[in-house]
């Protein structure tokens, strides 16, 4: 039994090993420039998903959806101006379309979300009512 379990882990592991042999052949800092850009943008889903959360619950909704515009305006400017990773657009132009980008995702975020915590139980989950009698 547990010789299958081995061989159940080495057959599962065996493709990220391959995967970092051939990562150890390409250069660093072009691993490193996807992985920072990658993080970015798992922070900006992160930092939305929050405000999501908490306008659907009416909290207060600005301590992460203030940070979100932020990051959503810098990592679209980033992608826009980059001539590596992204368009290489020019500096005002891709500036530009951040701040619009992170506004419209703001008000697309907060349209949608705003006051979406309260849902009705359908009739089989409402709890029980106590009726007293006299």
């Amino acid at each position: 039994m547990e010789q299958k379990t081995l061989r159940n882990r080495l057959v599962i592991a065996a493709p990220l090993f391959v995967i970092g042999a051939i990562l150890t052949q390409v250069d660093f800092g072009i691993i490193w420039r996807y992985f920072g850009f990658a993080n970015q943008a798992t922070a900006v889903m992160m930092l939305w998903t929050a405000s999501a959360y908490l306008l659907r619950h009416n909290k207060l909704h600005w301590i992460t959806t203030v940070p979100a515009m932020f990051m959503t305006s810098v990592c679209v400017t980033f992608i826009l101006n980059n001539s590596t990773l992204g368009f290489g657009l020019p500096m005002n132009i891709s500036t530009g379309a951040g701040v619009f980008f992170a506004l419209a995702v703001a008000a697309y975020v907060i349209k949608i979300s705003k006051g979406k915590g309260d849902i009705d139980l359908a009739d089989e989950e409402q709890p029980e009512r106590v009726t007293e009698t006299a």
